[in-house]
């Protein structure tokens, strides 16, 4: 072999290994930067699982102080005692973990004195209860100073976790910088590798075996950058799950919260009226009125709650929002009082959109009245309709909509307005910046919720001190429907009284519901047929040819309510029939739309809805 060859190939051979040598030290360093990113994950996993323990230990805690409270039964304390014990050792856990991070030391020291004072204050109540003093410990629960101290331990908590997200996001960050030029590297070794070693197979089977050799050891390497990369996104997936579940702890939190400050109101009425009757008073109508306040609060808040999620049961029709909006306009007006000037801009030539009047209506109205508590000293609302196109562009940065021709309702008002981050958690649920008992957080996601069911979009626009703008888009309807009217009680219209005559079949396999509905119809004046299930149902129906109604619970283990129906209407053509139920997904509700033609009463419902719904029902009206 030529000397210029050998020199040629020992040359070449060396740049291909020193290319090689550099990929391989390249990736030890990237699977020591992973290595090292892998305990940081772990380390903000653990974090951030501790701190939503603290937070839960606390509000266990005070869940058991405040049921001590309203009954004084020991029991009810094995929560607060279980969760003093664990509080400590979850803060000692902590401190060993942030050491050495003078941030988080800091923050966990203000979280542990929240903490502490949050426990002393538990403690006292507790105290007060145990030596008799209920209306001390009352009166301290009420200074809302264990509001307040909540109130700082999730400030701490949020704090915490949203400085471990930054160093979870900037290490990720290096991590895959490195990753992408230690790859490049690699690659470019790899071609480089492979030329020099075509160059050099025909001068030496000794330089072609060590070329293969390094090839070996670089196909080791990928595997082991392969390897850390599934590794590191098996961390990112533990990392977005906690951080799933610590939104789906806020919002069950937020409805236990509501859900207890609202059945307390109804368990103390009824406890009280029950006191009242046993000792023979008679000043007892404003404990019934409190309970069934409690109870219909409870109602609208699951109805908001379904309709966030996009499973409230849907009566669509054909509407034209220029007719819709003008007739709206005096009660709002009447609503928001006279400091506030409602004005109205309807567009020529509207397209018609197809939704639930009802839900388009409290959406209308909803944002009214948020207007109207964003002007306090007066101001202007403007409710303007409009056509529209989203085009794909559009459609392509804003997640979940639909190109293509909208109807537009936007609501506006020169108000305080709202800065980004207030309009970027508006339409999250029990978000409010309200102050304490004047929301509830679930307006706007109740908004949200409608909207999306409809197939629509909604967008804030907001500008802090020059009010806020909140567009509705509908889609545009292309169907032949005919507008219907709108049938709605008048508020104060008596409750309609039936008549002896007409036979009402109830039909209602939970023997509690079934009760009261026999109760109902027969305090409305209608004579009353029942039946615990679908077959006793039928039997009674080939007995009795003179019922007019079928009221008749949907979901029941034998048959549903509508198979029900259909086998009722063949020996009684003329039969009205009405649907209850408590479950949104059923035989009458599909994708979240009422089937046509059907009467729908949701669980659970009042005296008042349940004689308007007969009413309608019998005189042929279609409500849903």
């Amino acid at each position: 072999m030529p000397v210029f060859l050998r020199r040629r190939s020992i040359i070449a051979l060396a740049i291909a290994l020193g290319m090689l040598l550099s990929a391989i030290a390249a990736t030890a360093v990237l699977v020591g930067v992973q290595a090292s990113d892998q305990k940081k994950v772990q380390r903000s996993l653990e974090v951030q699982i501790r701190l939503n323990h603290v937070f839960s230990l606390l509000q266990d805690a005070e869940t058991g102080q405040r049921g001590f409270l309203l009954t004084g039964k020991e029991s009810y304390l094995e929560p607060y005692v279980a969760a003093l014990s664990a509080i400590d050792q979850e803060m000692q856990a902590l401190g060993s973990i942030v050491v050495g991070d003078d941030r988080q030391a800091k923050a966990l020291s203000e979280l542990r004195q929240a903490a502490h004072q949050k426990v002393a204050e538990l403690q006292d109540t507790v105290e007060l209860k145990r030596d008799g003093k209920t209306n001390a410990a009352l009166a301290l629960v009420q200074t809302d100073k264990g509001q307040d101290l909540m109130a700082r331990v999730r400030g701490a908590v949020e704090s915490m976790d949203a400085t471990e997200q930054r160093t979870l996001a900037e290490s990720q960050a290096y991590s895959l910088r490195t990753g992408f030029l230690t790859e490049a590297g690699v690659a470019g070794a790899l071609l480089l590798a492979i030329i020099l070693g075509a160059l050099t197979i025909r001068d030496t089977k000794r330089l072609f075996v060590a070329v293969a050799d390094a090839n070996d050891a670089l196909h080791l390497a990928n595997r082991k950058i392969v390897q850390e990369a599934e590794q590191k996104q098996r961390l990112e997936h533990q990392l977005r799950h906690s951080q799933r579940m610590d939104a789906i702890g806020q919002l069950t939190g937020g409805i236990a919260h509501d859900f207890n400050n609202m059945l307390a109101v109804v368990i103390g009425s009824l406890n009280l009226l029950k006191r009242k009757v046993e000792r023979g008073e008679e000043d007892f109508m404003r404990f019934v009125d409190g309970a069934l306040d409690g109870a219909e609060r409870a109602a609208v808040l699951t109805h908001r709650l379904l309709a966030f999620s996009r499973q409230q049961p849907l009566a669509p029709q054909a509407i034209d929002a220029n007719k819709f909006v003008a007739g709206m306009s005096d009660m709002m007006r009447r609503t928001l009082g006279d400091a506030i000037k409602v004005e109205t801009v309807l567009a020529g030539g509207l397209w018609r959109t197809y939704a639930d009047p009802s839900q388009l209506e409290s959406a209308i109205l909803n944002l009214a009245v948020n207007s109207r508590d964003a002007m306090p000293d007066g101001g202007r609302l403007t409710i303007e309709t409009a056509n529209t196109s989203l085009d794909d562009a559009y459609a392509e940065q804003n997640v979940g909509v639909q190109a293509g021709q909208y109807v537009l309702v936007s609501v506006t008002d020169t108000g305080s307005g709202m800065s980004p981050e207030v309009a970027a958690k508006a339409f999250d649920p029990f978000f409010t910046t309200k102050a304490a008992g004047k929301g509830t957080g679930l307006g706007l996601s109740q908004i949200f919720g409608f909207v999306k069911q409809s197939g629509g979009h909604v967008k804030i626009y907001a500008e802090l001190g020059q009010g806020t703008a909140i567009k509705i888009y509908l889609p545009r309807f292309f169907g032949d429907d005919a507008e219907r009217p709108i049938s709605a009680a008048a508020s104060g219209e008596p409750i309609p009284v039936g008549s002896a005559d007409i036979v009402v079949l109830i039909v209602e396999d939970e023997e509690r519901m079934l009760r009261l509905a026999i109760e109902a119809f027969r305090d409305l004046g209608y004579s009353v047929l029942y039946a615990n299930g679908p077959a006793n149902a039928l039997r009674i129906i080939d007995e009795h040819p003179e019922i007019n109604l079928l009221f008749t619970d949907i979901v029941m283990p034998e048959m549903n309510g509508r198979k029900l129906a259909e086998q009722a209407l063949l020996r009684l053509p003329r039969l009205r029939v009405i649907y209850t139920t408590g479950f949104s997904r059923n035989a009458v509700i599909h994708n979240g739309i009422l089937d046509r033609d059907v009467n729908f009463l949701p669980k659970p419902f009042t005296l008042e809805q349940l004689a308007r719904k007969v009413k309608a029902a019998l005189s042929g009206a279609r409500q849903g």
